[in-house]
């Protein structure tokens, strides 16, 4: 089978996370990606340790089902090159700052006469035409201006704090990946393509605050921003006698069967219990409630007593714990691989499940430049080309095409 996205080109102008997170999930819907490579390579193929120079972790688990074209864009001929690229690509992908691409003569109205089919999708730390833009971004600082370790600390009454992920280079990678595909739909009905910009730190702040507007949706405001069940400092993994418990509890059914389970379903009726309303409005009351009943039993008591229930519950894991998860098992989320060239790897599977054209994992996470020749050959240009291209370090050294 091949996947949804099978015949779609793709120019990979990104480094790092964010773009490299978007270029992968579009590879593994089968679109051929060309991540295009400084000599240097991306800096993130030597952010975490790995077998060999180039290859760490963090890059082989957001750069599969991609091709490695070494290329000097600083130099007239390989700028050339991407230019006869973007020629026979659909999507070009770039998460370089608006100045480079401008000095690079990358920006949209330059490239879009050579293929008036292309999608033109930029990635940036903050949107046009405010004070911010062009400014340098990393998920750190977009955590920060976003509002998160802010929103961290007030639920907490800790200090400032992240959320222990790239978070913000996922989020919004997921949001490069779904503008791709509408870009691309839109193209099918309209015969052109267009040019795309996603900010992460203004998608970030929709992202958070379709959750925490709160009071402030309503001119004038209510109350203060904020979901009241999510910052409430007793929303957190519960304390057991020996250790922890998540345990969500949120309509009628839910509260009645877990009163009953703890030998008081009389408070059903009583206030602040009563209705969804009054649990909304007093959910710090009634969260502590729920912590100081858990504290009294062991975590395994608590997993027996709702063993038969449909209440939603999970003892606290860390991540060696998820190898040995045995949904994770059944359904083989962790294959091992035998990479080329690192040897034996464990990878993360597609989670999605297609019933027609599923996404699949077809290339591993390709060496520095490793495709440069076979994909220049594609574009029609010669080995004697290829080789004086090489000879300029505008492209790396390869071995001859076999």
């Amino acid at each position: 089978m091949a996947g949804p996205l099978t015949g779609i080109k793709i120019i990979d102008l990104t480094t790092v996370l964010m773009g490299p997170y978007a270029t992968q999930q579009l590879g593994d819907m089968g679109a051929d990606v060309v991540k295009i490579e400084s000599a240097d390579g991306d800096v993130i193929r030597y952010a975490s340790k790995g077998r060999s120079k180039g290859m760490s972790g963090l890059f082989l688990n957001n750069n599969r089902n991609k091709r490695s074209l070494v290329l000097d864009l600083k130099q007239k001929e390989g700028l050339e090159v991407l230019l006869k690229l973007v020629g026979k690509s659909d999507v070009l992908i770039s998460n370089m700052r608006p100045g480079a691409m401008r000095r690079l003569g990358l920006t949209y109205q330059e490239i879009a006469p050579i293929n008036e089919k292309l999608v033109f999708i930029t990635c940036s730390g903050f949107g046009s035409g405010g004070p911010y833009e062009g400014r340098p971004a990393y998920d750190d600082i977009i955590q920060t201006m976003a509002g998160i370790p802010g929103l961290i600390a007030r639920a907490y009454g800790e200090e400032p704090t992240f959320v222990p992920s790239n978070f913000c280079d996922r989020v919004t990678g997921l949001k490069v990946v779904s503008s791709v595909v509408s870009a691309l739909f839109h193209r099918e009905h309209s015969g052109k393509g267009q040019s795309v910009n996603i900010p992460m730190f203004e998608t970030m702040v929709e992202f958070l605050m379709s959750d925490h507007l709160g009071g402030h949706t309503f001119v004038p405001p209510m109350e203060q921003t904020g979901y009241k069940r999510i910052v409430n400092p007793n929303r957190r993994p519960y304390r057991t006698k020996d250790g922890y418990l998540a345990l969500m509890l949120y309509n009628d059914k839910q509260w009645a069967e877990f009163l009953g389970i703890v030998g008081k379903p009389e408070l059903l009726e009583q206030e602040p219990f009563a209705t969804f309303s009054s649990r909304s409005e007093n959910v710090v009351e009634v969260y502590n409630f729920v912590r100081e009943t858990l504290a009294g039993r062991t975590t395994a008591e608590w997993l027996e007593a709702f063993k038969a229930s449909d209440l939603a519950h999970a003892p606290v894991k860390e991540l060696e714990d998820l190898f040995d998860d045995e949904h994770l098992q059944a359904i083989g989320f962790f294959p091992e691989l035998m990479h080329p060239s690192e040897g034996r790897i464990r990878a993360t599977a597609i989670p999605d499940r297609w019933s027609d054209s599923q996404p699949e994992f077809q290339r591993h996470a390709p060496r520095l430049g490793q495709h440069s020749r076979e994909v220049l050959l594609e574009l029609g240009l010669s080995n004697d080309e290829i080789q004086a291209l090489a000879d300029k370090n505008i492209i790396n050294r390869v071995e001859p095409h076999s």
